[in-house]
């Protein structure tokens, strides 16, 4: 099973959301941006490293929402969220098709990766 961080970066009441390459697996999905753990690396540490990596921002870790497992018809993941602020850098999507700025109360009219659904649920409960 992989074990997956995401991010729920906040900056002026929008969140961060990404919708996926048309290549990658959950192709034109729309996800909160994050990534592997590696091997040692705690959650925190490898969500800071793939923001950077992904999106060229600096961020800061807040607290973790409610994590998912999900099941996928060819594989599965752990979905660790974390409620993030940003704190600079200039943003570039480097992985995805596209990335936005976006209000809670328009989450759900996305087409997100099953994994996601949950944490977009709790973010609407938590923030309305």
């Amino acid at each position: 099973m992989l074990k997956v961080t995401c991010a729920i970066i906040f900056k002026d009441n929008h969140v961060l959301i990404a919708q996926r390459c048309a290549s990658m697996k959950l192709p034109l999905k729309w996800e909160f941006p994050g990534g592997k753990i590696e091997p040692g690396e705690s959650k925190v540490a490898c969500l800071v490293r793939e923001i950077k990596e992904e999106l060229n921002l600096d961020i800061s870790i807040g607290e973790d929402l409610t994590d998912v497992i999900y099941h996928y018809p060819d594989f599965s993941l752990h979905l660790f969220p974390f409620i993030c602020t940003y704190q600079g850098g200039e943003l570039k999507a480097m992985e995805h098709s596209q990335v936005k700025w976006e209000k809670i109360a328009n989450l759900m009219t996305y087409d997100w990766a099953g994994a996601d659904v949950p944490v977009v649920k709790e973010l609407m409960k938590l923030y309305q």
